[in-house]
């Protein structure tokens, strides 16, 4: 129910949007509250769940590994709103692989079934950092006898391969949930409570993996703090946003655009449908995926209106990207406002077939044609709100939007190349 309330609650914010001028000084100012406000509400259920990891670490049992699978769960929901200012933000960019970098190849971290999770092309995709205090890397040992937040540091993105994830939100998906061997049938991953249980222990090395999930989750809260001095007064993200105004309102709408494109509609979605793999989806290991794609698609809209929903139900709203547009031209700026909704439409769709118990990775499995529909009708919702966002930035007249692309999108038959 708190996505189809979010839902409507969005959907009929837009009835008050304001149709005076706005000063791009005033929208980017906006803009940077709306970022600051997200990656603040993202640092707040981050503290939420390192709680809720620790009375799981103090007493492992089947209740309290739900209410960390809660806990994490609901951090989603403001941190997926933030990813719209990612793109055309470097400083950003930069930042967000340490917090939301997928897909991982999760046996560098803990045990898998046989050979699932492994990759031929990954040297350290077999390592299992939780059950091996030393590791061999380019020839160097690693020492790992201790697991703190700077040895998952060190060990993020190792010798440049970026499946080599250990740190932020999916690591910690992937230490409560365990692997997701259902493919595309129902199910989500089934790691027990006792995996934590340092008296009965399952899964080897419990204390090992505790110790890991109490660093991502500290060193989560470390970089979301980061993030949120990045926003704030003086801070970098903002600064580069608001120093130049005009130029702020090419990131907000390059954000918009390769965010709706080129990630969301081309690499998060496309790919896995194309693939009919439950491997590409997004949140993997939860079954969560619906929803971290209804709250990109929020995040989306919320740049363009200036507005948010903060977790305390307070809201930010402001001078916004439609005003902008509307002074040029009312009626691209209420078509691509129309897009966004049809967009948010398309993904409740989504989340209300995984809340009657039809999950992302089942619709997108092959010979689902009823699912696959569903989910290809929110591709190309996004695909049509992007190809309106360049139609905007033109009407405005700022320099064209480098949009990121997909070859999923761009060259479908690459992908099985």
């Amino acid at each position: 129910m708190i996505l189809r309330t979010t839902a409507l609650a969005a959907l009929l914010s837009g009835s008050a949007l304001c149709a005076q001028a706005a000063a791009p000084a005033d929208v980017v100012a906006i803009y940077a509250d709306i970022a600051l406000a997200g990656y603040e509400d993202s640092l707040v259920r981050a503290k939420e769940l390192k709680s809720a990891l620790d009375a799981l670490a103090a007493a492992p049992t089947e209740k309290t590994l739900e209410e960390a699978r809660a806990a994490w769960i609901e951090a989603r929901v403001p941190y997926q709103q933030t990813e719209v200012f990612r793109f055309g933000n470097p400083v950003v960019d930069d930042w967000e692989g340490k917090v939301n970098a997928w897909p991982l190849d999760e046996g560098l971290i803990d045990y898998v079934e046989g050979d699932t999770g492994l990759n031929d092309e990954n040297p350290f995709s077999g390592v299992n950092v939780i059950a091996n205090p030393s590791l061999e890397v380019s020839g160097t040992t690693l020492d790992a006898t201790e697991i703190t937040p700077a040895l998952l540091q060190e060990m993020h993105e190792i010798d440049g391969i970026e499946a080599n994830v250990t740190t932020g939100y999916h690591a910690i998906e992937f230490l409560l949930w365990g692997q997701d061997l259902n493919g595309t049938e129902a199910g989500a991953g089934t790691r027990p409570a006792t995996d934590f249980d340092t008296a009965n222990c399952t899964g080897g090395n419990c204390d090992r993996r505790v110790a890991y999930l109490l660093a991502a989750a500290d060193l989560l809260i470390a970089d979301l703090e980061d993030a949120v001095a990045l926003w704030s007064e003086g801070g970098e993200g903002r600064g580069a946003v608001t120093a130049d105004p005009v130029q702020g309102l090419v990131m907000a709408f390059t954000g918009m655009g390769s965010l709706s494109y080129g990630e969301q509609a081309g690499e998060r979605m496309q790919l896995g449908l194309l693939l009919h793999d439950p491997e590409e989806e997004h949140d993997c290991f939860s079954d969560n995926t619906h929803a971290s794609h209804f709250y990109d698609g929020l995040g989306i809209r919320n740049v363009y209106t200036g507005s948010y929903r903060r977790i305390d139900g307070s809201e930010i709203v402001g001078p916004s990207l439609y005003e902008v547009v509307r002074e040029k031209d009312p009626a691209l700026a209420d078509a691509l406002l129309a897009d966004l909704d049809t967009t948010m439409e398309k993904m409740t769709e989504i989340v209300d077939q995984a809340e009657s118990g039809t999950a992302y990775d089942q619709l997108i499995g092959a010979g689902n044609d009823e699912g696959n529909a569903i989910v290809q009708a929110a591709i190309d919702a996004l695909i049509a709100q992007t190809r309106n966002i360049e139609r905007a930035v033109a009407v405005v007249g700022l320099e064209p939007i480098a949009i990121e692309g997909s070859d999923s999108l761009d060259n479908p038959e690459a992908v099985f190349e």
